[in-house]
This record gives structure tokens, sequence and C-alpha cells, in this order.
């Protein structure tokens, strides 16, 4: 006879191939999790027509009309709980005021699994919502990271932080489909040569710490353009320096990444990065792409220097010019660094290397 599945709700705040702390997290688990004996059942707070205008500043009314809606679907959900035997929260269950919907959730479910990205207890707001920021609910997380049956977080800072609260945790990095990030082919330089960075408008402000390097590399006669895959309406300050910015979108994202001939990955150095899982870089990594990062964090288990990439201590402007002037001059070292990072991301941060980590959380909690 064969056995019933058991059933899990993933209660998550964005839709299906949309959020990035979704889509290459446990998202692109979920064939597997139905392989080995599970039902998945998805319930986000934001709809697909609240998250085209989510990021975007204005339309108030629209906003709130969707947040209310959000609210209901989370009620709806209040009375299904039991009919689980798994519920699979990420980031929150709602995203403002005290964590009561928190509570209720955890009297209500058998079981629950906390997954969390990035420092969000900090919390971080994105620009084009910043008059919520007061409104959000920081003491969520926590609640969540003490009531959880098991955490898993995405950094060894996170881990550690949440080891304050449940000991039941695991470590488990943003990771890479292998079999949709193919390598690329060509290290031939493109001409002009493409600098790019991948991200969202939110963190996009990151890749502006780079704008003294690019400063340095138009002395330097190097003919370059950077390619920002995101945030459509990126620009430097300097409008001397040449940027091509273009919106993500799935469909071309993997094409669009192939472009680069060299993938930069800056940083700042303050507390809600040390959450950050390395996830631009372990793209570019995924593809073959030298990849030149600032050497915080996760970066340092993503990132062997010289290996198969590049770490730069405290953004030093002259140290990210002379590896993109050396990666730029030697093509050897483009095709080394290239396939070494690709054959890092396979062994440790793919989806196939991590897959067993996953379900072992899963079976644990729910025999």
């Amino acid at each position: 006879m064969k056995k019933d599945k058991k059933k899990m709700l993933v209660i998550c705040p964005y839709p299906q191939n949309c959020a990035p702390s979704q889509r290459l997290k446990f998202e692109q688990y979920y064939p597997i999790f139905e392989e080995n004996g599970f039902l998945i059942i998805v319930s986000s707070f934001v709809s697909p027509k609240f998250w085209n205008i989510l990021y975007k500043k204005g339309y108030w009314l629209k906003k709130l009309w969707f947040t209310f809606l959000g609210y209901l679907t989370r009620i709806y959900d209040l009375f299904r709980l039991k009919k689980y035997d798994i519920v699979y929260i990420h980031l929150w269950v709602t995203p403002f005021g005290p964590p009561f919907f928190e509570w209720l959730y955890r009297k209500l479910a058998k079981k629950i699994v906390y997954d969390i990205d990035d420092m969000i207890f900090l919390g971080h707001v994105s620009r084009a919502n910043k008059r919520f920021k007061l409104l959000k609910g920081k003491k969520k997380m926590i609640r969540l990271m003490k009531d959880a049956d098991h955490v898993i977080t995405c950094t060894p800072s996170l881990d550690e932080f949440v080891r304050n609260f449940n000991a039941n945790t695991t470590d488990i990095s943003s990771t890479i489909n292998t079999d949709i990030y193919l390598p690329k082919s060509d290290y031939n330089l493109s001409e002009p040569v493409i600098i790019g960075w991948s991200g969202s408008h939110s963190t996009s402000t990151y890749l502006k710490l780079l704008e003294p390097v690019f400063e340095k590399l138009l002395q330097t006669q190097l003919n370059f353009k950077v390619l920002v895959v995101g945030d459509k309406n990126f620009s430097f300050s300097n409008t001397n320096i040449p940027v091509e910015a273009i919106e993500w979108n799935l469909a071309n994202e993997v094409s669009d990444l192939q472009k680069f001939d060299i993938g930069v990955y800056p940083l700042p150095d303050e507390p809600w990065v040390y959450g950050k899982s390395g996830l631009k870089a372990l793209q570019y990594m995924a593809l073959g792409i030298p990849t030149i990062a600032t050497a915080i964090g996760a970066n340092f288990r993503i990132i062997e220097h010289e290996v198969d990439g590049f770490l730069v201590e405290d953004n030093r402007v002259e140290e990210w010019v002379n590896i993109i002037k050396r990666l730029v001059n030697d093509k050897n070292l483009r095709i080394q660094v290239g396939k070494n990072a690709r054959e890092k991301v396979l062994k440790e941060f793919s989806v196939k290397a991590n897959a067993e980590k996953y379900l072992n959380v899963l079976k644990k909690i729910n025999s």
C-alpha cells in the first residue's frame, strides 16, 4: 500500500519565482520534497499583483488594500494549520506589529520550520516603503526563532545569533540549480569589457561603493561598461561611468548574467551584511564568471582568494582596480578562476549538494 504524503504548508512573504530569498533557497527544492513524500501547498502574503507595485514609489492606496488582503489570507490560513504535518515559515507570518499571528500559528501548528534569510530583525526596509519602517514587526523573527521546532539559517553569523534562542538550527546557504545555471564557454573579452552586477533596487546602493574604482579605470583608458541587472533606473553620480541597466527577468536571468566578463559583489561593513549568504557571488561563480567580492561575512566561505575568485579587504580602491586589470589582461587567469568557481558551486553550493540537508530537517521534525 502506498504511503500517504506528509503535507507541508509554506507560509512566505512573496509569490513563487520572484524573491531571491525564496527562489534561490527553499523554492527550488519543492520537486525534491515532493519526490521524498511531501505534498507542498504555498501561501504567500504578497499576491502577484501586489508584487508588481511593492517596491515602486507611491501606490499607497493599492498597497494598503493588498496588505489588507494579505492579512485576510493569514486569517484563512489559521483555520487550516492543523491539517498540515509541517508549517514552513519564511521570514514572518505578517509584516507589521507585534508577533500576534506568529504566536497563534505556533499554538495551532503541529510542527514549525522557520527559515530566516538576512538579519531582517534589524529592521531593514526598502527605499520605496521607508514610511512604514516603524510599523515593521522586528520582534516577530525572535518569536519564531524561539518557538520553531527547527530553524534554517544561511550564514555562520546568522546561525550563531539564532542559537541564542534555539539550539536546533541548520546553516544552509543560498544555493544554485546548476542544471539551469550552465557555465559560459567563451572567455574572450567583450568590447567593451562588461563588469557586471546583479541585484534589486534595494541593494544597488552597494554597487555605488565601487564608483571610485570605475573612476580610476576610466583614467587607465580601459574600454569597459558596467552592466546592472535588476535595477533598471540605476546610475552613478559620475555620469562619465558607462552604465547599462536592465530590468530583471526570470526567463532571461541566466543569459543576461552570462554576458558578464567579470562579476562584482561589493558590500559595506555593517551588521545587516553578516546575514547575507553571498548569493550574487554564487550566481556568477556557477556560470564560471571570475568574481571579485568584498572580504566580509559569508564571502570567506564562498571564495578562496586567487583560486576561485578574489576578495578585497576594506573595499580598497587600488586593489579592486588591480584585480580587474589582471583579469582583463590575462585570459588564462579568467578561465582558471572561472572553472574553479564553477567546481566550488557544484561541490558545495548547488541544489544537488544541499538537498539532503533540507530533507534531514523535514524528516527529523516529522519523525
